[in-house]
């Protein structure tokens, strides 16, 4: 019998359904994907669990990928280009453009501010391949992950990413302006065990955007 869904829930899964181009037999289970562990009555109803799983399979999918579209490229080579496709910066990358940020739940405080912090967005993508494998099959994770991440693996293997994105500015900050950017800590929140972090760029006395991360450093990137 398939888990009764909280109808304040429903458009939030029925969006995603549309965005991801699947509609789940056990909504239960996407419903577990989307919800982060501050809008979870307690953690195991949260998407954690789902996210380890996801992870792995992440990982084996796309390591399977580069195997056989990259016959010539050496194993360091493809070690590198796999550690950035599967990287919590490209997870959150492809969240973004599937739009899924407004399918998340989560808990009121996080709620109350304009933007989703990027580890949970790259939360997500891992909770929602998870949930997937376990709805649908090999398949059927198979061809999401082949849709949504071959444009990622294009832009890794062309050498578009930079995932130091620190060491960038800083390169051309020093470059352009004769300065060092520093980072201001703004405001942290949650729990000991899961918080997170909004931190913003400071040089040539003017402070840019903010983001949020589930550590100092992570923000910082």
């Amino acid at each position: 019998m398939e888990p009764i869904i909280p109808p304040e829930f429903t458009d939030q899964i029925e969006l995603c359904e549309s965005r991801i181009g699947y509609q789940f037999q056990d909504r239960g289970l996407l419903l577990a994907a989307l919800t982060h562990a501050s809008g979870a009555q307690h953690r195991l109803a949260s998407n954690e669990r789902l996210e380890f799983l996801g992870d792995a399979i992440l990982g084996a999918v796309v390591c399977e990928m580069l195997y056989h579209q990259y016959p010539n490229q050496l194993e360091g080579s493809l070690t590198k280009i796999k550690s950035v496709v599967v990287s919590r910066q490209t997870c959150a990358r492809v969240t973004e453009r599937l739009k899924l940020g407004e399918c998340l739940i989560v808990g009121k405080g996080m709620a109350a501010n304009r933007s989703v912090p990027r580890s949970l967005l790259a939360d997500v993508y891992e909770s929602l391949v998870a949930a997937m494998y376990l709805d649908g099959g090999d398949d059927v994770v198979r061809n999401f992950i082949h849709s949504s991440m071959q444009p990622e693996i294009e832009r890794a293997v062309g050498g578009g990413v930079d995932d130091n994105f620190k060491s960038a500015l800083q390169q051309l900050v020093q470059r352009d302006y004769g300065a060092t950017p520093t980072y201001q800590l703004l405001e942290e929140k949650g729990p000991d065990h899961n918080k997170c972090f909004r931190v913003a760029a400071r040089f040539n006395g003017r402070e840019y955007e903010s983001a949020w991360g589930q550590s100092k450093k992570e923000a910082e990137q």
